[in-house]
C-alpha cells in the first residue's frame, strides 16, 4: 500500500493533527460568518438545523476525505492517482481541490488582512471615544485605500508562507499547537465576558430557543451550506492533511474531535458576540459588517473596551491564519509530491502567485469597485461565489459519490475502522455518504443556480 512511501512526513502526534485540522476548519467562517448568518436567519431554529447538517453531511464527508488521503499518502491529486491510476477521471476531483484552495487563499487573504489592521487599531486604542459614524468611517477608510488593503493582504500571505515553510512538523503542527490553544483561551475570555454582560440571557435565548416560524427555505439551505463550508471540505485540505496520518489512525474519533472543536468555536463565538450586541441594544441581523463595524462600536462603549477589542481581533487574525496555512499546503504538497520540487521553492512560488492573483480582489473594494467582469459582480464577489457556491460543493459531492459508490471492497472498511470493532459505523457512514450527503449537496447546488 502507498502508506509505506519512503520519506513521507507524518504528524508527530494525534493531538497535533487534531489541532492542525481543527485550525483548517476554524477560520473566518466561524467567527465572522456564522454569527452574522445566524443573526440574519433568526437564531435558534437555524442553529439546530446547522448542527444536524454538521452530523449527517459534514462529518461523513470529512471522514471520507481523511480516508482518501491516508490511503493514498500523497497530495489531493496524487491520492486519487494512487487509488485509481493516473488516467482516471477521479483525479479531476483532486485537481478541483487544489484549484479551489488556491483561489480561496487569494481572496481570503484580503479579508484576513483587515483583521490584522484591526489588531493594530485596537492596540492603539482607536475605538473608545469615537461615535458610531466615526467607527464606520474607519472601516470605510481602510477598504477604500488600495495601498492599505494590498499591504495587509501581502502581510497576511507572508505570515502564512513563513509557517508553511517549516513543513508538517516544524511549521504547520508546531504553529497549530501555539495558535489553537491561544485562540481557544481568547475565545473563552470573550465568552465569559459576554456571559457576565446584561445581554447574556437574550443571547442564550436567541441562540438556543428555536422559533421554527422564522425558519425559511433559504435559512435551511444557508444552514446546510455553512455546515459544509465551515469544515473546510471540498478543497483538498482534509485529503492533504489525511495523507500525513499514520496507517492505523482512528479516523472516526479524530473526525469527531475536529468537528466538535469547530462547532464549539462557532457556538461560543456567536454567544460572545450576541451577548455584547444585545447588551448594547443593537440588532443581531447586522450582516457582514457585524464584526468590523458593529463589534468595534459595542467595545467602544464598554469598560476595558480597547483590551476587549484587541483580544477579539487577535482571535480573528489567529483563526484566519490557522485556515490559510492549510489552503497553501494543498498546492505546496502537490508540487512536492507530483513534481518533486523542494518545500522552499514550492511555498514561495504558490505564496507569490496567490498574492498576485488576489490583487484584483483587493482592488475590488476601491479603484476597481465598478469593474464587474461577469454577472454584475466584482472580482472579489466573483471568486467568492465561484469557490464557495460551486467548487466546494462539487468537490464534496464527488468525494461522497466516490467513497460511497465507487471505492468498493473490504479495504475501504478496514481503512475506516483502523482496527477498531464498531459494527455499526461502516454501514451508517456508507448510507450517509451514498444517499444523504449527495442529496444535501445537490440541494445547495440547485439553489445556487436558481432552480428554487
Amino acid at each position: 500500500m502507498a502508506d509505506q512511501r519512503a520519506g513521507r512526513a507524518h504528524w508527530a502526534s494525534r493531538f497535533g493533527f487534531v489541532l492542525a485540522a481543527a485550525g483548517s476548519a476554524i477560520g473566518l467562517g466561524n467567527i465572522w460568518k456564522f454569527p452574522y448568518i445566524t443573526g440574519q436567519n433568526g437564531g435558534g431554529a437555524f442553529v439546530l438545523v446547522y448542527l444536524g447538517c454538521i452530523v449527517v453531511v459534514g462529518l461523513p464527508i470529512m471522514m471520507a476525505e481523511f480516508l482518501i488521503g491516508r490511503h493514498g499518502q500523497r497530495d489531493a491529486v496524487g491520492s486519487f492517482v494512487a487509488l485509481e491510476g493516473k488516467g482516471s477521471p477521479w483525479c479531476l476531483v483532486g485537481w478541483g481541490g487544489v484549484a479551489a484552495s488556491f483561489i480561496v487563499l487569494s481572496f481570503y487573504a484580503v479579508v484576513a488582512g483587515w483583521s490584522f489592521d484591526y489588531v493594530v487599531k485596537s492596540a492603539m486604542g482607536t475605538f473608545p471615544g469615537r461615535s458610531a459614524g466615526e467607527i464606520n468611517a474607519l472601516f470605510g477608510g481602510l477598504v477604500s485605500s488600495p495601498l492599505q488593503v494590498v499591504f495587509w493582504q501581502g502581510f497576511f500571505v507572508a505570515a502564512t508562507v513563513s509557517i508553511v515553510l517549516g513543513g508538517i512538523r516544524g511549521g504547520i503542527e508546531r504553529w497549530s499547537k501555539v495558535l489553537m490553544p491561544v485562540l481557544f483561551m481568547l475565545l473563552v475570555l470573550l465568552f465569559v465576558r459576554g456571559m457576565l454582560s446584561p445581554g447574556a440571557g437574550a443571547a442564550l435565548d436567541f441562540m438556543f430557543r428555536p422559533d421554527f416560524g422564522r425558519l425559511t427555505p433559504q435559512a435551511l439551505l444557508d444552514a446546510l451550506g455553512h455546515a459544509f463550508f465551515t469544515l473546510s471540505l471540498g478543497a483538498g485540505t482534509m485529503i492533504t492533511y489525511g495523507s500525513y496520518l499514520h496507517p492505523k489512525s482512528d479516523l472516526f474519533s479524530l473526525s469527531v474531535r475536529i468537528t466538535v472543536l469547530d462547532t464549539l468555536v462557532a457556538l461560543l463565538s456567536g454567544l460572545a458576540i450576541f451577548s455584547v450586541v444585545f447588551a448594547a441594544g443593537l440588532e443581531p441581523a447586522a450582516g457582514p459588517g457585524l464584526v468590523f463595524q458593529t463589534i468595534p462600536i459595542v467595545f467602544a462603549s464598554l469598560p476595558f473596551g480597547s483590551l476587549l477589542a484587541f483580544v477579539f481581533f487577535v482571535l480573528l487574525a489567529f483563526a484566519a491564519l490557522s485556515s490559510s496555512i492549510s489552503m497553501l499546503e494543498v498546492s505546496v504538497a502537490y508540487l512536492i509530491d507530483e513534481k518533486g520540487w523542494g518545500r522552499k521553492r514550492s511555498t514561495f512560488l504558490i505564496g507569490s502567485l496567490a498574492f498576485l492573483v488576489g490583487l484584483p480582489s483587493a482592488l475590488s473594494f476601491n479603484v476597481w469597485a465598478q469593474v464587474t467582469p461577469l454577472f454584475g459582480k466584482t472580482f472579489f464577489d466573483l471568486m467568492d461565489v465561484l469557490v464557495s457556491s460551486y467548487m466546494f460543493p462539487l468537490g464534496g459531492l464527488f468525494v461522497a459519490l466516490y467513497a460511497g459508490w465507487f471505492w468498493k471492497g473490504e479495504g475501504e472498511k478496514e481503512e475506516l475502522l483502523g482496527g477498531r470493532h464498531r459494527a455499526w459505523l461502516f454501514p451508517l457512514w456508507h448510507f450517509l455518504l451514498r444517499y444523504v450527503a449527495p442529496s444535501a449537496v445537490l440541494l445547495i447546488l440547485l439553489n445556487q443556480i436558481g432552480v428554487f
